[in-house]
């Protein structure tokens, strides 16, 4: 049960840093890849919009992913406190 909830967080994390990247590229949020990404992503990042960027930097993404690794470890950590390996 462990190794499912901490597959589940890395996929998200690495759907989190692409869509992210996807930035770079022009049109890439249009293609279906993108629009799919947005629709999973797009409500859990815009939690951090209240971060300001830097010098047009946003870190939002950034403190999103240390969260969810938060989140995750918590949860872990929850699992085992109540034997639910």
């Amino acid at each position: 049960m462990i190794y499912i909830v901490s597959q589940l967080f890395r996929a998200y994390t690495i759907a989190l840093v692409i869509y992210v990247l996807m930035s770079w590229f022009p049109g890439a949020y249009q293609t279906k890849l993108g629009e799919f990404l947005g629709k999973i992503i797009n409500p859990y990042l815009d939690l951090f919009n209240f971060i300001p960027p830097i010098a047009n930097i946003s870190f939002a993404p950034l403190v999103a992913i240390f969260a969810l690794q938060f989140i995750q470890r918590g949860l872990i950590y929850l699992m085992v406190l109540l034997g639910l390996y």
